[in-house]
């Protein structure tokens, strides 16, 4: 995120049922294989020491029929084209490690690396942490945003009122798409709107997911709308507004905020925003209340402050859905939260001066990729052990950098948030 001494440019740094009587029972091991096959089960998760905990036992049979009505419910509240969640206790449970769709199975792994003061995605390959390709692209690209149908990468050219789209099959580079202010990019959990975060127009402007045209432009009060995630059953969203540190609340089938607060922090400038994996629980990274406001969603109250670091920014979800890591851009940390707890387990310090910003977690979750944003190159820190495994030059100003494929059944936006 950008400095606020020069808000229009953003370039300044600064239910298991018994058999019937009558019927054969099949063996666990194989119905467990053939759930496997079908995709039902996700894949093994990682052996590092963040290794998702084991399932619980089945619910007994007296308990199937409330179980099941309960499910219908909450069903029946999703937002109507909705995706199903896996499983209704873990928002995450579709991106456990290797678990790609099918739309990107056989996608080359790479990183795409918007540079803001070049024009350019510098484009690495994780295997050798060496830039393989760089394109030229709009003026100011902010993020590359992964498209709900998992098929399209765009980058928000932001001050070049442009969207360019790249093929992440081919790596072919396409036509921009006019699009005003597109400082950063999302998406309906109903795959039917992208939601344009146009911060400069003060705007969030819902447009078609596939072709763009816009379909309404909302107003907003609040001064650098720039982050969002969206509740579990798709029927609202939380957005972030950096330069008059306020939330907004936004219904998304009605395209309508419907309530807004101001952060309890003078100057508070709110950036990346993350739901629990339970639902539950919000975090909003402030990079100047240094650390990250905790709230409840649903009753949109009054947040409480938990301290992580110097220009707390970024928010990612480990590939077991227990952990929380927190870039702060400051002082060159990644704080560790455990979704369980609510509280810090531990903090990573990156060797020399770096600036961690925005990034993802690699498939297999190994790797946590953030960008450099004032010191032109990307960061590969080892999430077992939060040692630097690369640190790789590339443009200047690097920011949203996107890692893809990543495991998940359809993207909801930013650099990535999978569900």
């Amino acid at each position: 995120m950008a400095s606020p001494t020069r808000r229009p440019s953003r370039t300044t740094p600064g239910p298991a049922t018994r058999p019937s009587p009558g019927r054969r029972r099949v063996a666990p091991r194989v119905v467990a294989a053939l759930l496997l096959c079908c995709g039902v089960v996700p894949a093994c998760a990682s052996s590092s020491e963040h290794a998702s905990p084991p399932r619980k036992p089945a619910a007994p049979h007296h308990s199937a029929g409330v179980r099941s009505a309960a499910g219908k419910a909450a069903r029946a509240r999703l937002l109507p084209g909705m995706p199903p969640p896996l499983d209704p206790h873990d928002l995450y449970a579709a991106d456990r490690p290797g678990a790609l769709s099918r739309a990107v199975k056989g996608f080359p792994s790479r990183v795409y690396v918007p540079n803001t003061l070049s024009d350019t995605v510098s484009v690495i390959d994780p295997k050798t942490y060496k830039v393989v390709r760089t394109v030229r692209v709009g003026h100011q690209p902010q993020h590359v945003v992964p498209s709900w149908d998992l098929k399209t990468l765009w980058v928000n050219n932001d001050l070049g009122n442009s969207l360019t789209p790249i093929d992440p099959a081919t790596g072919r580079v396409g036509r921009p798409v006019d699009v005003h202010d597109p400082y950063n990019l999302y998406f309906t959990p109903d795959g039917k709107h992208a939601v344009v975060m146009a911060s400069k127009d003060r705007a969030l402007v819902f447009r078609d997911a596939h072709t763009m045209r816009v379909v309404k432009s909302v107003p907003v009060t609040c001064f650098g709308v720039n982050h969002a995630d969206f509740s579990p059953d798709g029927r609202y969203f939380i957005v972030s507004c950096e330069f008059s540190g306020q939330l907004l609340k936004v219904d998304t089938a009605r395209m309508k905020v419907v309530a807004e607060q101001r952060l309890p922090l003078a100057g508070a400038m709110p950036q990346d925003v993350k739901i629990s994996p339970d639902g539950k629980t919000w975090y909003v990274a402030d990079m100047v209340a240094n650390g990250v406001w905790v709230l409840n969603g649903d009753t949109f109250g009054r947040p409480r402050l938990l301290p992580t670091g110097k220009g707390t920014h970024g928010l990612y979800v480990s590939r077991d859905s227990r952990t929380l890591y927190i870039s702060n851009r400051g002082e060159g940390t990644i704080s560790l939260l455990s979704f369980r707890t609510g509280k810090l387990t531990g903090r990573w310090r990156l060797p020399g001066i770096t600036s961690p910003d925005m990034g993802g977690v690699s498939s297999d979750g190994k790797v946590l990729w953030l960008s450099g944003r004032y010191n032109g190159e990307v960061y590969a820190i080892d999430t077992r052990t939060g040692r630097l495994r690369a640190r790789i030059p590339v443009g200047g100003g690097p920011h949203g950098l996107a890692v893809y494929p990543q495991p998940g059944r359809y993207s909801l936006g930013h650099t990535g948030i999978f569900r």
